[in-house]
C-alpha cells in the first residue's frame, strides 16, 4: 500500500503525496522505510510575526515558476485551539498558485510543537525533496528567540524581519538570528526600512563569531528584490 502510494507521488500523483504527507504527520509511518533520496533544494523562511512571511513565499514561487522550477512548500500554521488543526492562513495567501501542476502546497499544524515546525516536519520535507520539485520552500510559524528547529532542517535559513517592528527584532536576535544565512527586510518602501537595516547590521556585528550576512531589502507584495534573494539563495 505504501509502496504503491509512494510510487504514484513519484510519478506525479499529488493525491498519492497527500496520502503519505498524512501518514508521516500523524507518525503512522516511518519515513526510514521509504529509503529516500532527497535531491531538491530546502529553503527555510522564519521570523517573527507579521513580518510577511506568507507573502514573502508566494513571491518566491512566483519568481520560481518564472525561470521554469517546481516548487513544493510545507506551511507550518499555529494549531487551533478548538481543532488541533491548522489555521490555514498561510496557505490562503498562495491560494493563487494552488492548480498550477508544477506547485505544491501542504499547510500543517504547529500541533503545540515547539521550535517553529510540526512534530513530523522534518519527515515530510524529507518526502517532498525526494520528489519532483526543485525547491522545497518551509515556512515557520512566527517565532521569537528559541525557535530555532528550522536550522537542522532547511540547507539555507531566510530570517525575514521589517521596519518599525524593533520590538520583534530584539525578541529574535537571540537565537533565531544566529541561524540566518540570508536575512530578507521586507515592507522596505516604507519609512524607517533603510535605519532598520542599518540597526540589523550593527546588530550582526555584536553577535559572538560574527559573518557577513547578506540582508535583501523586498516588497513582496510586487516582488521587489525577490530575483536579488533567490541569486543570494543560489550563491550561498
Amino acid at each position: 500500500m505504501v509502496e504503491n502510494l509512494l510510487t504514484a507521488a513519484q510519478a506525479g500523483d499529488r493525491r498519492a503525496l497527500g496520502r503519505l504527507l498524512s501518514k508521516l504527520d500523524v507518525g503512522s509511518l516511518d519515513v526510514a522505510s521509504l529509503n529516500l533520496q532527497p535531491t531538491a533544494k530546502c529553503i527555510g523562511i522564519t521570523g517573527p510575526p507579521g513580518v510577511g512571511k506568507s507573502t514573502l513565499t508566494n513571491s518566491l514561487i512566483t519568481k520560481l515558476l518564472a525561470m521554469g522550477k517546481s516548487v513544493a512548500v510545507l506551511a507550518v500554521d499555529p494549531s487551533s485551539p478548538i481543532t488541533g488543526g491548522a489555521l490555514l492562513g498561510d496557505r490562503i495567501r498562495m491560494q493563487a498558485h494552488a492548480i498550477n501542476p508544477k506547485v505544491f502546497i501542504r499547510s500543517v499544524a504547529s500541533g503545540g510543537h515547539l521550535g517553529g515546525l510540526a512534530k513530523y516536519a522534518t519527515a515530510q520535507v524529507d518526502l517532498l525533496r525526494s520528489l519532483d520539485f526543485d525547491y522545497v520552500l518551509i515556512e515557520t510559524v512566527g517565532v521569537g528567540q528559541n525557535e530555532v528547529e528550522i536550522a537542522g532542517v532547511a540547507q539555507q535559513v531566510v530570517v525575514v524581519v521589517a521596519p518599525g517592528m524593533g520590538d520583534s527584532i530584539q525578541a529574535a536576535k537571540a537565537g533565531v538570528f544566529e541561524i540566518a544565512d540570508i536575512f530578507v527586510m521586507n515592507k522596505s518602501d516604507k519609512d524607517g526600512a533603510q535605519s532598520a537595516v542599518a540597526e540589523l547590521r550593527a546588530m550582526l556585528e555584536l553577535l559572538p563569531g560574527a559573518k557577513q550576512v547578506p540582508i535583501i531589502s523586498v516588497v513582496a507584495t510586487v516582488g521587489e528584490g525577490v530575483a536579488e534573494l533567490i541569486e543570494a539563495i543560489e550563491a550561498a
